[in-house]
């Protein structure tokens, strides 16, 4: 089946056919754009297509903290084998407490975002970021990270879940291959979120008052 038959396919189908859009007050999600997956000297930090969305999200965080939306970053990181658990991804043993490996890249943080921890896909599972958000008293979340086809897919769909209009910064998340990014991205384009380029995203955000966040850390 052509690309454009299964496009036509999932259109007649109803798929895809009404836009998420923004609501009233946006927060950034940046999903595990830690040392570990965003440095080349780590073996999971090469990706060229990650390197080039961490340049785009460094930028576009600086626009968006100037309009005043916040911003959550989540790292994974575990204090033993059971913490990691069944993942299949080798060298996440690695990733413990106050290695280099689970600090988030210098070039997307900045003081005043606040930083979640988590063991699982989802910035959302096991963790506080849904609760900090509703304290930030926000109904639209822009998810941008890596990889596309796991944490950023898992975090979009409980974004979703969670009842959050959820927008995804296409080229703020990279992957280890770029057919596979853009698959996941359109799968979930079709079901749970729009995909905006970073530009998009920036035109859409208005200058707001946030409530400042509760603390620089937070503890799961």
């Amino acid at each position: 089946m052509s690309a454009d038959t299964t496009a036509e396919a999932f259109a007649t189908a109803g798929y895809g056919g009404n836009p998420v859009g923004f609501g009233r007050k946006t927060a950034v999600v940046v999903v595990d754009f830690q040392l570990g997956f965003t440095d080349p000297a780590y073996r999971m930090g090469r990706s060229p297509y990650t390197q080039a969305a961490v340049e785009t999200a460094s930028e576009t965080l600086k626009q968006a903290r100037a309009l005043g939306v916040p911003v959550l970053h989540t790292v994974v990181e575990y204090g033993s084998l059971a913490d990691v658990g069944n993942w299949k991804t080798r060298g996440l043993e690695e990733f413990t407490p106050g290695s280099e490996v689970v600090k988030v890249d210098p070039r997307v943080w900045a003081e005043g975002d606040v930083l979640v921890k988590k063991h699982f896909p989802s910035a959302f599972f096991g963790t506080d970021t849904a609760s900090i958000l509703r304290f930030w008293d926000v109904d639209t979340v822009v998810v941008m990270g890596c990889t596309t086809s796991g944490c950023i897919r898992a975090t979009v769909i409980d974004s979703f879940s969670h009842g959050f209009r959820t927008i995804v910064a296409e080229d703020c998340c990279g992957d280890h291959d770029p057919a596979t990014h853009a698959s996941n991205l359109q799968d979930v384009e079709r079901r749970y979120a729009d995909v905006l380029t970073a530009a998009e995203i920036l035109a859409q955000l208005t200058p707001t008052v946030q409530p400042a966040p509760a603390a620089d850390l937070i503890e799961v």
